[in-house]
This record gives structure tokens, C-alpha cells and sequence, in this order.
């Protein structure tokens, strides 16, 4: 069984040797790169609502319960320990607020990859004021799907009202659940289904202004002004494997981060006519999209544009086959 899903991994990759045209994305940049070799395997990715530039971030399983605060160079400025928790498959980071307003960071302990799990959960911690390493009590937040369990990558939290949101992950396709208004720690909060997702999601993030999220998977972003109603899908740069993503504190770009060593994170900004629909103030440009021809336009039309549909292909045999193995392992 192994053999046959590294022969397809393998097949796939080679199929994935596109033009660099094809995998290049319009004003892309490299914004930092994890060069902390704690940091072996981001999953998570938040930005920091107390310290201008720096952004939060944690290993997947396998790690101790702690979080990393990397400043805009790239250096690891604080590590905030959670006292008395286990990371048992923390998959994703959210920015939020406390029961006082204060600023807070959601954890989402949330991967289920065989989905037998009969509840997951969130935990919650307050941002440290003061960056140093440090260890702090956190709240736990028990969840449970009121449709059975499911595997997980992708938490949000909205802005407006500090609503929490869980975007499963799926081959055949996930969904967007939405938590109770207000969390009970002394309970499991059932998580309702609200909308569809697309099937490989990573990880999400709301605007700073909350009237819109993202939510990616490998290839690229998928842009919401509410749940269930898309605006648009751009690319992102080829990564080792994506999975984080953050807008930035302007919501006119995101950063997308990736799993291994020496990782980079990318800052990528939204297409003029996705930036259109979810900014109000901001109007599309006149004459054709800035993204040029064969990129991503906001709406209904497929993402890809003039991408290689072998690449296309090829890519779905990745994903599937990389789902399997982690599932086996």
C-alpha cells in the first residue's frame, strides 16, 4: 500500500515540473523566514494583537504546549508555555478576546484524522502584554459536532463578536461550523453547521474589520463575505506544505506560512476585484484585472485560469494520497 501511494506521490510531483510562470503569483513577496529550529512544523498562525509586527505561531503534534512570538525579522522573540495542557493535534491559531476584551489567543487542538474523536478543543490564553518567555494558565473549551466527528485544520474567530468557527477538512468536502455566541467552559459547546467548504482546507482567518475571511488549502485562497457566500480564490506561492494563513492588519494582503524547517512566510495581497467586494471604500480598478491574464478574478469562474490542468490533476493525486498516509500513520 505504501509503494503504490509513493509511486503516486512521486508521479504527481513529476507532473507538478510546470513552467515557473505558471506557479508565480502577482506582487507576492517573501516577508520572513522561521529560521528558530524549534519551529519545524507550522500550523498554526495568528497575528499579534498587542505587538505591532509580531505574529504567534505553534508546531503541530508531536510539540509541548507552547506558542512562539516571531517578530518581523524572523527571530523568535517569546515562547508562551500553557500550563497543564496537552498538545495532543493542535492544528490552528486564532486572535481573539478574553471574557474582559483583553487580547487573547485561541488554540485549536482540533486534527482528527481518523475522525473518532467524540470532542475536541480549543484552548484559550491571554496575550502577554510583555514579550518573554513565560508559562500561563489557559481555559478549555470542549466542542463536539452535532453531526459526528470530524478532522480539522481551520480556526476562526470573528472579530465583531469573538465567535469562534471550525473548517473541517475533507476529500469529498468540509464544513464551516460555527460555535455558541458565548463559550461555556463547564460544558461541551456543540458546533453547528453553517455552510460548505472546500474540501482541502488548512487553515482560515478573518479580516481585521471582520466583514470578510479567507480559508486556504495547498494551492491557493478562498475569500468569504459571509459563510456560504464566496467572493473570489486567488493563488498562493508554491510551499512545502501550507498550512497557516493570517490577513494582515491592513485586510489588504494575507500571510501564508508553510510546515518545515527554515520555513518562509509569504505576504501575498488580495486581487483588486476580491479587495473590491469585501472593502467598501475600495473600487476596482477600470479596464481589465491587474492580476493579468489567466489569474484568479473574484466570483464565480475557476481560480486557475490558464493553469495546466496535468498541474491541476496532479496536485488532487498530492493531496489525496498525502490524506491516506497521514490517516495510516
Amino acid at each position: 500500500m505504501r509503494s503504490r501511494l509513493a509511486a503516486v506521490l512521486a508521479a504527481a510531483l513529476l507532473c507538478l515540473a510546470v513552467p515557473a510562470s505558471a506557479q508565480e503569483v502577482p506582487g507576492a513577496e517573501v516577508a520572513m523566514r522561521l529560521g528558530d529550529p524549534r519551529i519545524v512544523e507550522s500550523s498554526g498562525m495568528a497575528l499579534s494583537r498587542r505587538h505591532p509586527g509580531v505574529l504567534w505561531t505553534h508546531n503541530d503534534s508531536g510539540d509541548r504546549a507552547r506558542l512562539f512570538a516571531v517578530g518581523a525579522d524572523g527571530r523568535t522573540r517569546a515562547v508562551l508555555t500553557l500550563a497543564g495542557v496537552a498538545a495532543r493535534d493542535w492544528e490552528a491559531l486564532a486572535a481573539g478576546r478574553d471574557d474582559r476584551g483583553r487580547p487573547a489567543l485561541f488554540v485549536g487542538d482540533i486534527g482528527d484524522n481518523n475522525g473518532v474523536w467524540p470532542d475536541v478543543s480549543v484552548y484559550r490564553v491571554a496575550e502577554p502584554a510583555a514579550l518573554r518567555d513565560a508559562t500561563a494558565a489557559a481555559v478549555r473549551y470542549r466542542l463536539r459536532y452535532a453531526d459526528g466527528p470530524r478532522d480539522a485544520e481551520a480556526l476562526l474567530v470573528d472579530p465583531r463578536g469573538n465567535r469562534l468557527y471550525v473548517a473541517t477538512k475533507s476529500v469529498t468536502g468540509g464544513g464551516l461550523y460555527q460555535a455558541p455566541a458565548r463559550l461555556r467552559s463547564d460544558r461541551v459547546n456543540v458546533l453547528e453547521r453553517v455552510a460548505r467548504v472546500p474540501p482541502i482546507v488548512t487553515d482560515g482567518s478573518f479580516a481585521p474589520d471582520g466583514r470578510s475571511f479567507v480559508l486556504r488549502d495547498y494551492q491557493g485562497a478562498f475569500v468569504y463575505a459571509a459563510p456560504g457566500r464566496r467572493v473570489g480564490s486567488f493563488e498562493l506561492p508554491i510551499q512545502y506544505q501550507g498550512e497557516s494563513i493570517a490577513v494582515a492588519a491592513d485586510g489588504r494582503s494575507v500571510l501564508a506560512g508553510s510546515e518545515g524547517a527554515d520555513s518562509e512566510i509569504w505576504r501575498v495581497p488580495l486581487p483588486a476585484p476580491v479587495l473590491a467586494r469585501v472593502s467598501p471604500t475600495t473600487r476596482p480598478p477600470s479596464g481589465g484585472s491587474p492580476a493579468g491574464p489567466g489569474r484568479p478574478v473574484a466570483g464565480g469562474g475557476s481560480r486557475w485560469g490558464a493553469a495546466p490542468f496535468l498541474a491541476m490533476t496532479a496536485a488532487g493525486l498530492v493531496l489525496v494520497a498525502a490524506v491516506v498516509l497521514r490517516r495510516r500513520r
